[in-house]
């Protein structure tokens, strides 16, 4: 019996009304730190880097409705990072649904023949970002212009988000208030500031105020990860000199600060 050239496999991908923020390996990462309860052991037993680790899970609580990872505070040797309710219900319904896909794969792949090149067209289909941050929101307002539109998301923890893109794009998204949309940030449009109690006036529409979460010191740059509420952050990557000059410092409050002009808005195809 001559077995088939190709087989079919798939990729399984949590989506929420929020979107689509993870699939089997974001899955293996919340399994092990429910098992390990350490990030860093968590990224260790599937092969991840430590700062990998923490970007998916920035991600993750990010796109999810309710944050799926928390960390408390300890003492010397530092606090436990755990699932919480929310995400330890995410990893069993995965589960479940995992098992169910493979018998459907199972049946499908003693049926079909060879698929090589059909299928080879439908991987070119797949596209990845690399804009660091990601976060779903709600159209919540669209004011239109002479040219450009602008679009107000709401978060999910309240905040609002400003998008400028032009009339066009917001035509063939078919943005309307109540559509998710997802908004794409690069860490490099993002500006950091220091509140200093006396209120700075600024051309860039969004800012959003946290705390820092991590700060990942590079030979050049530094990446700095600001939580806001809702359980989301921001990066943004800045050189060491600025860094130091501002005294960043993990706990500390900031301003993450970009431009409309610097949102990119996707919807599901």
């Amino acid at each position: 019996m001559v077995k088939n050239r190709l087989r079919i496999k798939s990729s399984l991908t949590i989506e929420t009304r929020e979107g689509s923020f993870g699939g089997q390996r974001w899955i293996q990462l919340l399994d092990s730190i429910d098992t390990t309860q350490s990030i860093s052991a968590a990224a260790r037993l599937i092969g991840l880097s430590y700062k990998a680790a923490w970007d998916a899970v920035d991600t993750m609580n990010n796109m999810s409705e309710k944050p799926l990872v928390e960390r408390s505070k300890g003492g010397v040797g530092g606090g436990l990072t755990t699932l919480t309710v929310h995400g330890k219900r995410l990893v069993a319904t995965f589960r479940t649904v995992e098992a169910e896909n493979q018998v459907f794969l199972d049946r499908l792949n003693a049926r079909i023949g060879s698929l090589e090149e059909d299928m080879q067209a439908i991987g070119r289909l797949n596209m990845r970002t690399s804009a660091r941050n990601q976060f779903a929101g709600t159209v919540k307002r669209i004011s239109a212009g002479a040219v450009n539109d602008e679009v107000e998301l709401e978060l999910a923890g309240g905040e609002s988000l400003i998008a400028v893109i032009t009339r066009e794009s917001v035509e063939n998204l078919d943005l309307k208030p109540g559509v998710v949309t997802v908004a794409l940030v690069k860490a490099s449009s993002v500006i950091v500031g220091i509140p200093t109690g006396s209120p700075i006036k600024l051309s860039a529409r969004n800012q959003l105020a946290g705390t820092i979460k991590r700060l990942t010191e590079g030979a050049v740059n530094t990446e700095v990860v600001i939580g806001i509420p809702g359980g989301n952050s921001v990066a943004a990557v800045i050189t060491v000199s600025a860094a130091q000059e501002l005294g960043l410092k993990v706990g500390a409050p900031a301003i993450a600060v970009f431009k409309a002009s610097s949102v990119i808005l996707a919807v599901s195809a």
